[in-house]
């Protein structure tokens, strides 16, 4: 899995302002209106069951990427659950390729 490709289609995410981002994706995302979240597994492991777990989930979301970055703002290393298409193992690992990304970008002054 590609990281850096991940965190690169966040980039046009960086200047959304926490707020405007948590909105969007309780407004439209699909977990907060389209299931019962007490139906919902939790996720553990690394395993691809997980994976295909979180992606089935969140298929034909129309926020994935807003979620992703909403957890990785806010959550970061601590994260639990389903978040973006990813379960929290996965999110975890993503975390610090994020942040380094983007305080790479505030260093060089790119404001995409």
């Amino acid at each position: 899995m590609n990281y850096d490709d991940i965190v690169s289609d966040l980039d046009y995410l960086a200047t959304v302002p926490d707020d405007v981002l948590a909105e969007v994706v309780t407004r439209d995302g699909l977990c907060f209106w389209a299931f019962d979240r007490s139906e919902i597994p939790e996720l553990s492991g690394l395993d691809s069951a997980d994976r295909e777990l979180a992606a089935g989930m969140c298929a034909g979301c129309p926020v994935i990427n807003e979620c992703l970055e909403l957890d990785l703002r806010t959550a970061g290393a601590d994260t639990v659950g389903v978040w973006g298409a990813r379960p929290d193992t996965d999110r975890r690992e993503i975390h610090p390729v994020w942040m380094a990304h983007r305080n790479g970008a505030q260093k060089r002054g790119d404001r995409r």
